[in-house]
């Protein structure tokens, strides 16, 4: 057996770098195709290991997890952008944040936000007409916005703020496209690209910091949060004491930081991650399922019949979306095609073994989604869209991390169960009153931290 891993040949500047900038989808699933279980890419400063195995991944993610741990690619616009946030922390300091907002994201208060998922839906949908045409990637992100905003920070944001929040996602999403070239120019050089970058942080962080202004001195007022105080039992983190207090993560963080367990930099830097991973990931996960379901009737119409049932004698709530067994079924298949976090980055804390061969410490481990969920290994016709793959006898004939998209292990998704209730639920309020048709071209992806639609994504709206 070679000690090395098999690979692509590369550039001898960029290496794979510019394969992997002008289509990372293809080259990942090239890759996979082409060279096995364990793949070595050159894509910049360090060695890089792609994972195609479900069964390494699980090693990785959950097995042996406490060998790996979020990689420093010494890019500074990471940190200053997310910083120590959730996404990006690790060791003590990840621990710490994590226990700290883990009530927030309890069971018992995420089933309680159905009526706030609602009214924001309801209002949204109160400007769609009849024949209308809309960009439905940037109508679910100004409601997951909203949505985020409200079950999170425990407050409202304005229209205003919504539209700045969007109109600064473009030059903070294009920093992390692939760009092999990116290595050679330090952050600190004024391009065009870096002030950019720079202008919408700022802005983003006015943004927060009125919120937390609006919020300031409200953490302790159980009316603030009616989801995790009135009727709805959730214990809070160590130090909290009463169990009436909001429970939103602003407030959390706040009284976190009047006991001197946090500081301004601990907060910005979670509530900047949860504004943008918290809403980004479910706008997408809805953006191209609305696209399957009008490119395939027979579903959309299986999800129609769910939504009326749902929404039929009331507004829907958690329970009511969780017999909405098909829909679930068509949001893992959306998942599945097409993943938001298409790619995760482990880094060995020691040389491991994988696939038969050494992994040295330091590495780049990639672990995608993307290439997993579309191997013809793991899934029968893996480019058709059959959301009956996930009716539990054939799911249960897969390796477990053949499907993962919200992560796993100890580093999973937090936020998976308000993601998949918020769906449903948004799901079943447009699914009841409208159809949707696509009007676009082909649908075209383009990378960045998460996989986004590489231009608009139009629906025609038919009221019925």
């Amino acid at each position: 057996m070679s000690v090395t891993p098999p690979g692509p040949l590369g550039d001898p500047v960029f290496g794979n770098g510019r394969q992997f900038a002008d289509d990372p989808f293809g080259f990942l699933r090239a890759c996979a195709d082409s060279y096995g279980d364990v793949v070595r890419l050159d894509l910049g400063p360090r060695e890089t290991y792609l994972l195609t195995n479900p069964a390494d991944v699980e090693r990785v993610l959950v097995a042996d997890a406490e060998r790996y741990r979020k990689p420093q690619f010494g890019d500074d616009a990471m940190d200053a952008l997310l910083g120590d946030g959730l996404l990006m922390s690790d060791g003590d300091t990840w621990q710490r944040q994590r226990k700290l907002a883990n009530p927030s994201f309890h069971n018992r208060r995420i089933g309680a936000l159905d009526g706030t998922m609602v009214d924001h839906t309801r209002s949204q949908l109160a400007d769609w007409g009849d024949g209308d045409v809309v960009d439905i990637q940037l109508e679910v992100a100004r409601l997951t916005v909203k949505i985020i905003v409200s079950a999170m920070f425990g407050a409202d944001i304005t229209d205003e703020e919504v539209k700045t929040v969007q109109e600064n996602l473009e030059p903070l999403g294009a920093r992390f496209e692939p760009d092999p070239r990116r290595f050679l120019i330090p952050n600190w050089v004024p391009t065009r690209e870096n002030r950019e970058f720079d202008a919408a942080i700022d802005t983003l962080e006015s943004v927060i910091d009125g919120i937390v202004d609006r919020r300031r001195g409200t953490e302790r007022d159980p009316s603030v949060d009616p989801a995790g105080s009135e009727g709805v039992a959730v214990p809070g983190p160590a130090g909290d004491g009463d169990g009436d207090l909001p429970m939103d993560l602003l407030s959390v963080l706040l009284r976190a930081r009047d006991r001197g367990e946090q500081t301004d930099e601990n907060l910005r830097d979670e509530l900047v991650t949860m504004l943008l991973a918290g809403h980004d990931t479910t706008a997408l996960t809805l953006t191209y399922t609305f696209y399957l379901l009008s490119n395939h009737p027979e579903a959309r119409e299986r999800v129609e019949r769910e939504a009326e049932a749902a929404t039929s004698e009331s507004p829907p709530t958690a329970a009511d979306v969780r017999e909405m067994e098909f829909t679930e079924r068509v949001l893992n298949e959306s998942m599945r095609l097409y993943p938001p976090v298409y790619t995760l980055f482990r880094e060995p804390k020691l040389d491991v073994k994988l696939g038969g061969y050494r992994i040295p410490e330091g590495s780049a481990l990639m672990v995608s989604q993307w290439a997993v969920h579309r191997s013809d290994r793991w899934y029968d016709d893996p480019e058709a869209f059959d959301p009956d793959r996930w009716l539990p006898e054939r799911r249960s004939q897969r390796p477990r991390f053949a499907f993962f998209p919200f992560g796993g292990g100890p580093r999973h998704c937090i936020g998976k169960s308000l993601s998949l209730l918020e769906a449903k639920i948004i799901l079943a309020e447009v699914c009841s009153r409208f159809e949707l048709g696509y009007e676009g071209p082909d649908l075209s992806l383009r990378g960045s931290l998460t996989m986004h639609p590489d231009h608009p994504v139009p629906m025609r709206l038919r009221e019925r």
